[in-house]
């Protein structure tokens, strides 16, 4: 040890307890200062510019960007991150999530060094972490003393997205994949043991989970009882997909948003499920940006990964928008016309937007169907009705026919709905639909008055979906309660 002169004499004197009592009274303050310091003396927060869209006009038509410089402390600050999967069924929705998931990675560990709570919410993959510490820790976190409406639920739109119009068309469930490279790589899965549509089984091993700090969950109450037992005002939603997950499930962006978190999507960290053959007809990447002007409007602000980690925000090396890209090319059932938006309004309400031409129609609606509407103890009434127009040609729920006991009466099997969440019904009829059709059961009837989609002509399937409606429907079309 190199001891000063000073200090080398004191020690060479004969008993050194004197010594070595008055060294700590002097010594040990200072070193525990330090030691507390950083947590004592500068809590961490996270400055950052939240971007918002607002009406520029009393159009409601055209919108400007807003920013807010606010500075969120991280002990009441929670990072979510959404169904980062490690497989998928879409082969460029992995590619693309693989591309970013470092830079995500980087954020999530920078958060939580700072003090933020980490949330790993991959979806239907809890069997995965059954012995996980960040699992249990969310299992025996405290309830809250009360939950939020419907917070364990899907949720498909809140209000302030009534009036708007939905940007893209996801209602083929948004695979951009090459024809050939996608059946490769659902052989693929299948050789892995995994379901080709739902391959997923945990979370990416791209993202790091931290066993003695984090939390893992995909319930929306468990999330919840996390915020308010560590007294969570502030929550940042990172992964994917944008247009699905990341605003629909019972811990994503509207959910918290209409129960009073301050929340944002950290926009440059998360990818969408749009097809480009699609309507608005535009490459991948504009259409996600379409998505997050949706959010930045209707939902809540966003943020980018640079305010949280410095550099630049993250661009996919695919992503090189031209004012001048031309729609690409797609066949026939692809190119499609797009479904437009109608109203179908109560008889005694007035609507400017009342739907015109004649030949056969195809109408869709979403429907939340509450287990008050399907589940009837009436000996007499066993199964819900769809009550409708005696021209309606024939009805389809989730895809399947309705049966049709009487001109304008279509009995709902319990089998062809799904209780408390997002159904799709789908209508066929030789003219315009006018007036709203009910669905009743029991006590309950919830009448489908709101905005319909409406597609002329004939085309193949428009009964169905290929994921569950709360996935490909977009949210102007949902009747609900």
């Amino acid at each position: 040890m190199d001891l000063s002169p000073t200090w080398h004499g004191i020690f060479r004197s004969g008993s050194t307890a004197p010594v070595l009592a008055f060294a700590f009274a002097f010594v040990a303050p200072l070193m525990l200062g330090s030691l507390l310091s950083p947590v004592v003396m500068a809590e961490e927060s996270f400055p950052l510019t939240l971007t918002s869209q607002v009406p520029a006009d009393a159009s409601g038509e055209t919108f400007t960007t807003v920013r807010a410089e606010e500075t969120w402390p991280a002990a009441s600050t929670a990072v979510i991150v959404c169904d980062v999967w490690d497989y998928h069924h879409c082969l460029n929705a992995v590619r693309r999530l693989e591309e970013f998931a470092p830079r995500l990675d980087a954020v999530v560990a920078e958060a939580r060094r700072r003090g933020a709570t980490i949330i790993h919410a991959p979806s239907d993959c809890m069997e995965a972490y059954a012995n996980h510490p960040a699992r249990q820790r969310a299992m025996d976190t405290q309830a809250a003393d009360s939950l939020p409406d419907q917070i364990t639920a899907w949720c498909s739109a809140i209000p302030s997205e009534e009036k708007a119009t939905y940007p893209i068309d996801q209602s083929d469930g948004g695979e951009d994949d090459d024809p050939e490279e996608h059946a490769a790589w659902a052989r693929k899965l299948e050789a892995l043991g995994r379901n080709p549509r739902m391959p997923w089984k945990q979370q990416s091993p791209l993202i790091a989970i931290d066993e003695q700090a984090d939390f893992i969950t995909d319930r929306g109450d468990e999330v919840w009882n996390i915020l308010t037992a560590r007294g969570i005002d502030h929550v940042i939603l990172v992964g994917v997909h944008v247009n699905m997950c990341v605003l629909g499930r019972p811990f994503g962006l509207r959910q918290l948003s209409r129960h009073g978190k301050q929340v944002v999507l950290m926009r440059d960290m998360t990818d969408s499920m749009y097809n480009p053959a699609r309507w608005p007809f535009v490459s991948h990447f504009e259409g996600t940006r379409r998505v997050i002007d949706h959010i930045e409007r209707h939902v809540c602000p966003t943020i980018t990964s640079d305010q949280l980690i410095g550099g630049t925000p993250f661009q996919f090396a695919g992503d090189q928008p031209s004012p001048s890209e031309a729609p690409p090319s797609a066949d026939a059932d692809a190119a499609v016309a797009p479904w437009e938006t109608v109203t179908i309004a109560h008889a005694t309400d007035e609507v400017d937007d009342v739907p015109s031409s004649t030949g056969s129609q195809w109408y869709r609606c979403t429907l939340f169907a509450p287990a008050s509407l399907l589940d009837s103890d009436d000996a007499h009434h066993s199964h819900a009705h769809l009550l409708c127009g005696a021209d309606v040609e024939a009805a389809w729920l989730n895809g399947e026919p309705l049966t049709r006991s009487k001109p304008g009466v279509f009995a709902i099997a319990p089998e062809q709905a799904v209780s408390d969440d997002v159904n799709l019904l789908v209508l066929k009829t030789p003219g315009v639909l006018t007036t709203p059709p009910v669905v009743e059961g029991g006590d309950t009837k919830l009448e489908l008055s709101g905005r319909w989609q409406r597609l002329v002509g004939e085309m193949h399937e428009p009964w169905t979906m290929p994921l569950p409606a709360k996935f490909g429907a977009s949210p102007e079309i949902l009747v609900s309660p």
